[in-house]
């Protein structure tokens, strides 16, 4: 290899939402931040050159985690021991002030070129960085858009700038980078596949972006997908898989000669333990242990949410939990707020604060049929079923037909009645999903507000679930076609 050549290994993982500990599967080890440091501390081994960079989301999902408000992960990071990490949606999710005392352990750099505080327009972290490995200078640009971050639980923060005007902010780090002899430049995203590949189509090839690492959408490939000549790559979710670069920078020409990638597994077959680390975790493990190890029911069976834009086993369950809990007519159930593939037979507190982390407060609205109809039609817009818009669980007596190619409603039904515009139905929302009730339901609550007044008719969602999970044994949910999706 010619002296301008320089080989650098590259690690990233995104959307780890405090997956520390290891599943079983079959006869095997899967995940696990053990075995992801050991992956990690192997390739740093064996390779000369390497760094590791995370493209947001590190908290949420996990009662390690949300015990003690992201402090503990933190704490874990520090251990992994990322060269560089941008911010995510759930960064947000334990306020403002939490997230920068966060910043102040965090033992790593966190960048984010475009996250500020409403109030007085501040930044609140450093834009980009550059780190020097085997003698390449790369810089590495942070970016989430307002669009990932109006899914935050925050009123206090917000993101400045769209996916164009993303492109633009870029494009002003790079020309002022430019005469620093930049070798590689790498976008660290948390705005989604699609969205990245809109941004890698409005890059200009003088700004030299060479690579997009990104997340949000925990979208799982098989290889990178090039646009406009950048590769843009994620590694689904969680610590089952680490994301693999072997690159070849060329110093003469300040920009990427050549790449290989690869999704690594992440199992006790391609990983080593890092007995270190699991004493790390250990000792946060048996506050929660303590804590959250009671069980509170049993299912009669194993109840699945294997993804966000259809009718789930666990979406029924919950939502038909607030319908009965709260005399609603309706639960307007956001997938997103289920965290976990699956649940039971047996739940402990812990299966439930896992899978169902947000316990914020329930607001009852009225609605008309031609006002449920529109929320429901644009909800079931083509964004759902290619990117990560919000979709919505529905609880019993709520039966739908939804045809894709004529992006119409063809039965919508109550009880086996035809929903009839003028009728008022009830229907229930977490407060995240009230406070986004337009971008997610496109009509305003000022329109809903005529009607009647909304309320509040539970301040705990989780204490309801809990409690009511507590008194009924033996649950059964099965998908049953409330929300059938043809064409």
């Amino acid at each position: 290899m010619k002296d301008s050549l320089k080989k650098i290994t590259l690690l990233h993982s995104n959307d780890m939402h405090g997956d520390f500990e290891a599943e079983k599967v079959d006869d095997g080890l899967v995940g696990g931040i053990s075995h992801l440091s050991g992956y990690i501390e192997k390739v740093r081994k064996t390779e000369e050159n390497v760094l590791y960079a995370v493209a947001g989301d590190m908290f949420r999902g996990s009662v390690i985690d949300s015990e003690f408000k992201g402090v503990s992960t933190i704490d874990i990071m520090n251990a992994l021991g990322p060269d560089v990490v941008t911010i995510g949606n759930h960064e947000v999710d334990y306020g403002v002030a939490h997230l920068l005392f966060i910043e102040k352990c965090a033992q790593f750099p966190i960048i984010n070129a475009n996250l500020f505080i409403k109030s007085n327009g501040v930044r609140l972290f450093t834009p980009c960085i550059v780190i020097e490995c085997g003698g390449a200078r790369i810089l590495f640009i942070g970016v989430v858009t307002k669009e990932v971050m109006a899914m935050a639980k925050s009123d206090d923060v917000g993101a400045l700038i769209d996916t164009v005007a993303a492109a633009k902010e870029v494009g002003r780090i790079c020309n002022t980078y430019n005469s620093e002899d930049i070798d590689l430049t790498v976008l660290l995203t948390h705005i989604g596949f699609e969205e990245d590949k809109k941004l890698a189509k409005l890059l200009k090839p003088e700004w030299g972006v060479d690579i997009i690492i990104g997340g949000h959408s925990h979208t799982l490939i098989e290889k990178p997908e090039v646009v406009n000549g950048i590769p843009i790559v994620q590694a689904h979710t969680g610590t089952d898989a680490i994301g693999r670069f072997d690159l070849v920078i060329d110093k003469d020409r300040d920009c990427l000669d050549s790449y290989t990638w690869e999704l690594i597994d992440i199992t006790d077959k391609t990983a080593p333990r890092n007995p270190q680390i699991e004493r790390i975790v250990s000792k946060y493990k048996e506050v929660t242990d303590a804590k959250y190890n009671r069980v509170i029911t049993r299912f009669n069976s194993e109840l699945t949410h294997p993804e966000r834009n259809r009718e789930t086993e666990l979406g029924n369950l919950f939502a038909d939990i607030f319908k009965e809990s709260l005399g609603i007519d309706i639960m307007l159930l956001g997938s997103g707020s289920i965290r976990s593939d699956y649940m039971g037979p047996i739940i402990t507190y812990g299966d439930l604060v896992t899978a169902f982390p947000y316990d914020d407060e329930i607001y009852m609205l009225e609605v008309t049929g031609a006002q449920l109809r529109h929320m429901i039609k644009y909800m079931q817009r083509d964004e759902a079923f290619t990117g990560h818009t919000e979709y919505y669980q529905v609880s019993k007596g709520v039966e739908m037909l939804y045809s894709k190619s004529k992006r119409e409603i063809e039965k919508f039904t109550f009880m086996g009645e035809d929903i009839t515009d003028d009728r008022l139905y009830s229907i229930g929302l977490q407060t995240f999903h009230y406070n986004n009730f337009e971008s997610n339901f496109d009509l305003s609550i000022e329109e809903i507000s005529k009607n009647r007044k909304p309320k509040i008719v539970a301040t705990s969602c989780v204490q309801v679930v809990e409690e009511y999970m507590s008194v009924h044994r033996k649950m059964k949910a099965r998908v049953e076609g409330r929300n059938k999706i043809i064409d």
